[in-house]
């Protein structure tokens, strides 16, 4: 039989790792991708051989990069003559992750699959701090699969001086150069100092791809 005493301990220590949880910082990332490619880092050959995708709209596709919304990438897709209901077929294999913050209804809806209950339940939870919320919001709603699925077209913006380094790799196309490189100018004062020191390393179409993915606190 535990004692009274020992109860008491186990309450306290319970009570402070709540108060850890809930005051500590959340990780934030982007979704976990297994069938979905980030139409911002895919390779020539992996879109040719995407849903409705060929040699010439891969090129193009590439060439019009970076797409910095979902809906960029739907104008992109039309312009080239997808139909609606190619362009849905092809978003199962592809996409320009949302951020679950600032997305606009459409770019949302552009998500496959997605109706006006999910798109209540995507906008009721925010703002986000982690990914990891909306795991367990959207588990509500939907199983395993499902949320697994719906994980790969989102992201919550990491906090640059934060950040650990699994975060800061869940971003599409980093490694761990750019990894290196994104900590080493902490702690970031602006945007602007992100722009200034990443850009010494990437082009600016670049810089504001990747600046579609953090956050300065």
């Amino acid at each position: 039989m535990i004692s009274t005493s020992r109860l008491i301990r186990l309450f306290a220590a319970a009570a402070a790792l709540a108060v850890f949880c809930t005051s500590a910082p959340l990780a934030a990332q982007a979704g976990k991708r297994t069938t979905v490619l980030d139409a911002n880092t895919a390779t020539e050959a992996e879109l040719a051989g995407l849903p409705h995708m060929n040699a010439a709209r891969a090129k193009a596709l590439i060439a019009a990069r970076p797409f910095l919304t979902a809906t960029a990438l739907d104008r992109f897709a039309a312009g080239q003559g997808l139909t609606d209901a190619q362009r849905k077929e092809l978003y199962g294999r592809l996409f320009v992750q949302i951020n679950l913050n600032a997305a606009t209804k459409e770019e949302i809806m552009l998500i496959p699959g997605m109706g006006a209950r999910m798109l209540h339940e995507f906008e009721e939870y925010r703002p986000y701090r982690s990914l990891a919320v909306f795991q367990k919001e959207i588990a509500k709603y939907v199983n395993a699969a499902e949320l697994a699925r719906l994980e790969q077209y989102v992201f919550v913006p990491i906090d640059l001086n934060t950040a650990s380094d699994a975060d800061i790799l869940s971003l599409p196309g980093m490694g761990n150069r750019m990894l290196h490189e994104f900590k080493e100018y902490r702690p970031y004062k602006s945007m602007e100092q992100f722009r200034k020191e990443i850009g010494k390393y990437v082009n600016q179409q670049e810089v504001a791809r990747l600046e579609r993915y953090v956050i300065i606190r």
